[in-house]
């Protein structure tokens, strides 16, 4: 059912083509069996030979048309290092032997496979192995986003990500890295079923159903752009010498998940995108403490604070931090998709469409709180958005390093839009 080729490859596919059979289709068991053991060997005449089966050259399915099971490789190998096998089988070979042997029932391939199922049942019965039922499902596309493992591998092997962790990659372990939460990603999945029709799924659906996930458990901190901000003092509060602090809920929808203190001081920062615009008599809300009534606007903002003031009176919320000595480092970090057209055609070269512009970083300071995250938590930096920990606080030189996780809106929290896309 099989036998020995050492057609060149060229000439092997236009073979296939034209439906002619190899000169070597009637070899003998011995001859099959005595050029088998040569590729089997390091011997460089090994290297010309194939093993490839012989089922039907006239078949309208190409992929029955004496396909090659096995090919001589003497590269060490690519996890164990070793070299004591020389020749491997090809993948439609080892996956049906494979799968019936390890006892899987359905085998779960995408519609490219299509072709190649006829194969797949080929080997099983031929070889009289248990034959694994195959369930056909079409692949899930991205807007913007290859998937292709060897197109993926080209942008890791040149440098344009840091590895198959990235957090801009489309791998689970790339997309776990940006923030996705296992649960929502299982549910994600579910929900789209097995569908035989290709689809092209926007993100925005894949991290609004994220949100949903996160915001449940997600704690609540303040944190401000370190450069681009505006002071502001609050004339009847203690000055910074006293070490004046509030306490906030971590999760005001859920107080099980505890408190935190957050300093305050008469002198303040404050997000200066928020302040645009705001005028003398002005009532604002400094998130987590309260109400200041703005009393100068002219050379410096000044403003005091009101005891029990109406938050909702206030149409302006502003994030803050206390302006002291003592200021957690933070480093944001914002990601955007690695293709810039959204849906390739079949014809265009990914390389002609690489988004120049995919990382971007934000220095910040944020509250004493942020000290006890650890790597891998998820949280809200009130009014910026979600965040993932990728490296927790060591000291000032190793500050915390928050990863931004798209929440599936077009545009940001309170205008501050961020260095790329939101999504």
């Amino acid at each position: 059912m099989a036998f020995m080729d050492d057609t060149p490859q060229e000439q092997m596919q236009k073979e296939r083509m034209d439906r002619v059979n190899s000169k070597h289709r009637g070899q003998s068991v011995e001859d099959c069996k005595k050029c088998f053991k040569l590729i089997c060997c390091e011997d460089e005449e090994g290297g010309k030979w194939c093993l490839r089966a012989r089922i039907d050259m006239s078949s309208d399915n190409g992929t029955m048309r004496d396909p090659v099971l096995y090919r001589q490789n003497v590269l060490p190998h690519h996890r164990a290092g070793r070299t004591t096998y020389k020749a491997y089988p090809t993948y439609d070979l080892a996956c049906p032997i494979v799968d019936s042997i390890e006892g899987v029932t359905h085998a779960l391939r995408t519609t490219e496979y299509n072709d190649r199922d006829k194969q797949y049942q080929w080997i099983q019965e031929t070889l009289g192995l248990r034959r694994v039922r195959i369930h056909a499902f079409a692949r899930m596309n991205f807007m913007y986003t290859e998937l292709s493992k060897r197109k993926l591998t080209w942008f890791v092997e040149n440098g344009y990500v840091t590895g198959w962790d990235d957090a801009r990659f489309p791998t689970i372990r790339g997309v776990l890295r940006r923030g996705v939460d296992i649960k929502a990603l299982r549910s994600f999945i579910f929900g789209q079923g097995a569908s035989h029709r290709i689809v092209n799924m926007e993100w925005s659906k894949f991290w609004a159903d994220n949100k949903k996930a996160i915001d449940t458990r997600a704690r609540r901190f303040l944190a401000i752009d370190k450069a681009d901000n505006v002071k502001l003092t609050v004339t009847n509060v203690p000055p910074k010498e006293d070490n004046a602090f509030v306490i906030t809920d971590n999760l005001p929808k859920d107080p099980s998940f505890g408190k935190h203190h957050i300093r305050i001081s008469k002198k303040i920062m404050l997000e200066k995108v928020n302040t645009e615009g705001i005028t003398a008599g002005e009532e604002i809300v400094l998130m987590r403490w309260g109400v200041i009534k703005i009393t100068k606007v002219d050379r410096g903002l000044e403003g005091e604070y009101i005891p029990n003031g109406d938050f909702k009176k206030a149409k302006r919320k502003v994030s803050w931090m206390a302006n002291v000595a003592e200021q957690l480092p933070i480093t944001l970090y914002e990601f955007d998709n690695l293709i810039s057209k959204e849906k390739l055609e079949e014809d265009e070269n990914f390389k002609d469409f690489i988004n120049p512009n995919t990382l971007a970083t934000t220095e910040a300071i944020g509250d004493f709180g942020l000290q006890t995250l650890q790597k891998d938590d998820i949280i809200q930096l009130e009014r910026r958005g979600f965040y993932r920990v990728d490296q927790p606080y060591m000291n000032v030189d190793k500050g915390l390093v928050l990863f931004m996780i798209p929440d599936g809106k077009s545009k940001a929290m309170s205008g501050l839009t961020g260095k790329l896309a939101h999504r």
